[in-house]
């Protein structure tokens, strides 16, 4: 019986098809926005057509990949209506745990969660003093 290589099948179309969906499989296992307990398959499906005499034979070769779908992105925001305009807004805020601007107030002796750090300059600090006599430091409050 004759060997049949696989490498040459085809002008080497075979292999250059399987070789390209091999990397298409392994770049959707290293994709991050894929999940990684799917299954991932290459299908290699070969058809045979003949003529009336049987003696030319026509081959299609088919390269077939089964990947894994992306996953869908998830994300939050928060609606609300302008009360002058009457038009509807709304604030990306996604996996944050606040909306940009804000600031979250700790609990139980947590520490403060902000988007930027605003230290306070001398002309604060002088000003808070005159008024009340007392400055508080927040940030070390809460702090232990």
């Amino acid at each position: 019986m004759q060997k049949v290589d696989l490498e040459q099948f085809a002008g080497g179309v075979l292999s250059e098809k399987f070789t390209r969906a091999f990397y298409q499989v392994l770049h959707n296992m290293q994709d991050v926005n894929t999940g990684s307990k799917e299954k991932r398959g290459i299908t290699i499906n070969i058809s045979f057509s003949q003529n009336e005499n049987r003696d030319d034979v026509k081959a299609d070769i088919a390269v077939k990949t089964k990947l894994a779908p992306v996953l869908p992105a998830k994300t939050q925001f928060f609606v609300g209506k302008d009360l002058d305009t009457g038009e509807i807004a709304f604030e990306e805020y996604g996996n944050r745990s606040t909306i940009r601007g804000q600031m979250s107030l700790p609990l139980n002796n947590s520490k403060v969660v902000s988007d930027e750090v605003q230290e306070p300059d001398e002309e604060d600090i002088t000003q808070t003093s005159q008024k009340s006599g007392v400055v508080t430091d927040f940030r070390k409050a809460f702090t232990k």
